[in-house]
């Protein structure tokens, strides 16, 4: 009940990202280019992360600049000189098909993140223990999924980041690696600067698609839609692990990408985001 209660909450944040569906996942009447990238884009002041897509194949265009973001070491691309993926996965609640994509990525030897909460780690230590294990990142989605763009206060923010890093600690033994994600996207500078102060690199994304409605989930050729044309050098690719369909395609995603001549990268090779 706890977990249905924490992934309702999750779910009904995800409406405020409907405003930018359009820049962000690209739905667009061609489903290619959404036009250019200013009329895309959303400004640089607001609280949600949002990409244009002004040509397919390309990286993406975000609405805060890459020499912004590099200034608090965020990132939302990797290394665009390189055909390189970098996987993630956005992890709310355990839905059944963790073991699964765990499997497939076991399969292509392929590095991933996920990016999850305090309810993630007390429901299925064993899949972040098996993550620790098997080479993947456990990034610090914070422990509650607020809206941390709301928080302006160190401390508080601080809390948020430190109880899911202690959970982890205790479940793991280990030391959660230092990469953090906003949840919902919501971002604001002073939490890049928060978050950059407590040595965490945050990290945004620069692909993704409308996956997370796990009542409503998309087809396999709506999601081969967005996310085959749009791959681009250098991708940080935001996934949900909630999701049914991402655990049915992943094995032929993988395949087809690797095809295109991508190979997988750990979020520990992003290039520097500052020098």
């Amino acid at each position: 009940m706890h977990a249905q209660l924490i992934w309702k909450r999750i779910v009904l944040s995800a409406l405020a990202l409907l405003v930018l569906s359009a820049s962000l996942f690209g739905l667009s009447r061609t489903g290619g280019a959404v036009g250019a990238a200013g009329s895309a884009s959303v400004p640089a002041s607001a609280d949600n992360w949002g990409l244009s897509f002004p040509n397919e194949g390309q990286p993406p265009v975000g609405n805060a600049a890459q020499e912004d973001l590099a200034r608090h070491n965020a990132y939302f691309l990797g290394d665009t000189s390189q055909k390189v993926i970098y996987l993630t996965f956005d992890c709310g609640y355990e839905n059944g098909y963790t073991a699964q994509i765990l499997d497939t990525l076991k399969k292509h030897r392929a590095p991933a993140a996920f990016f999850v909460v305090g309810n993630m780690i007390e429901s299925a230590p064993d899949l972040i223990r098996r993550m620790a294990d098997e080479g993947h990142i456990v990034g610090n989605h914070t422990f509650h999924h607020p809206d941390m763009s709301a928080i302006s206060d160190q401390t508080a923010f601080q809390k948020e980041l430190d109880q899911l890093s202690d959970l982890y600690r205790t479940t793991t033994g280990q030391e959660l690696p230092k990469f953090y994600r906003p949840p919902q996207g919501k971002y604001s500078m002073e939490n890049l600067k928060q978050a950059d102060a407590l040595g965490y690199r945050t990290v945004f994304w620069s692909l993704a698609y409308v996956d997370w409605y796990v009542d409503n989930q998309p087809t396999r050729e709506q999601a081969y839609s967005k996310l085959l044309p749009r791959i681009h050098d250098g991708a940080i690719v935001l996934l949900h692990s909630t999701s049914k369909t991402n655990s049915d395609i992943l094995d032929d995603l993988l395949t087809r990408w690797e095809g295109m001549g991508y190979t997988f990268a750990s979020l520990e090779d992003l290039p520097p985001a500052r020098t």
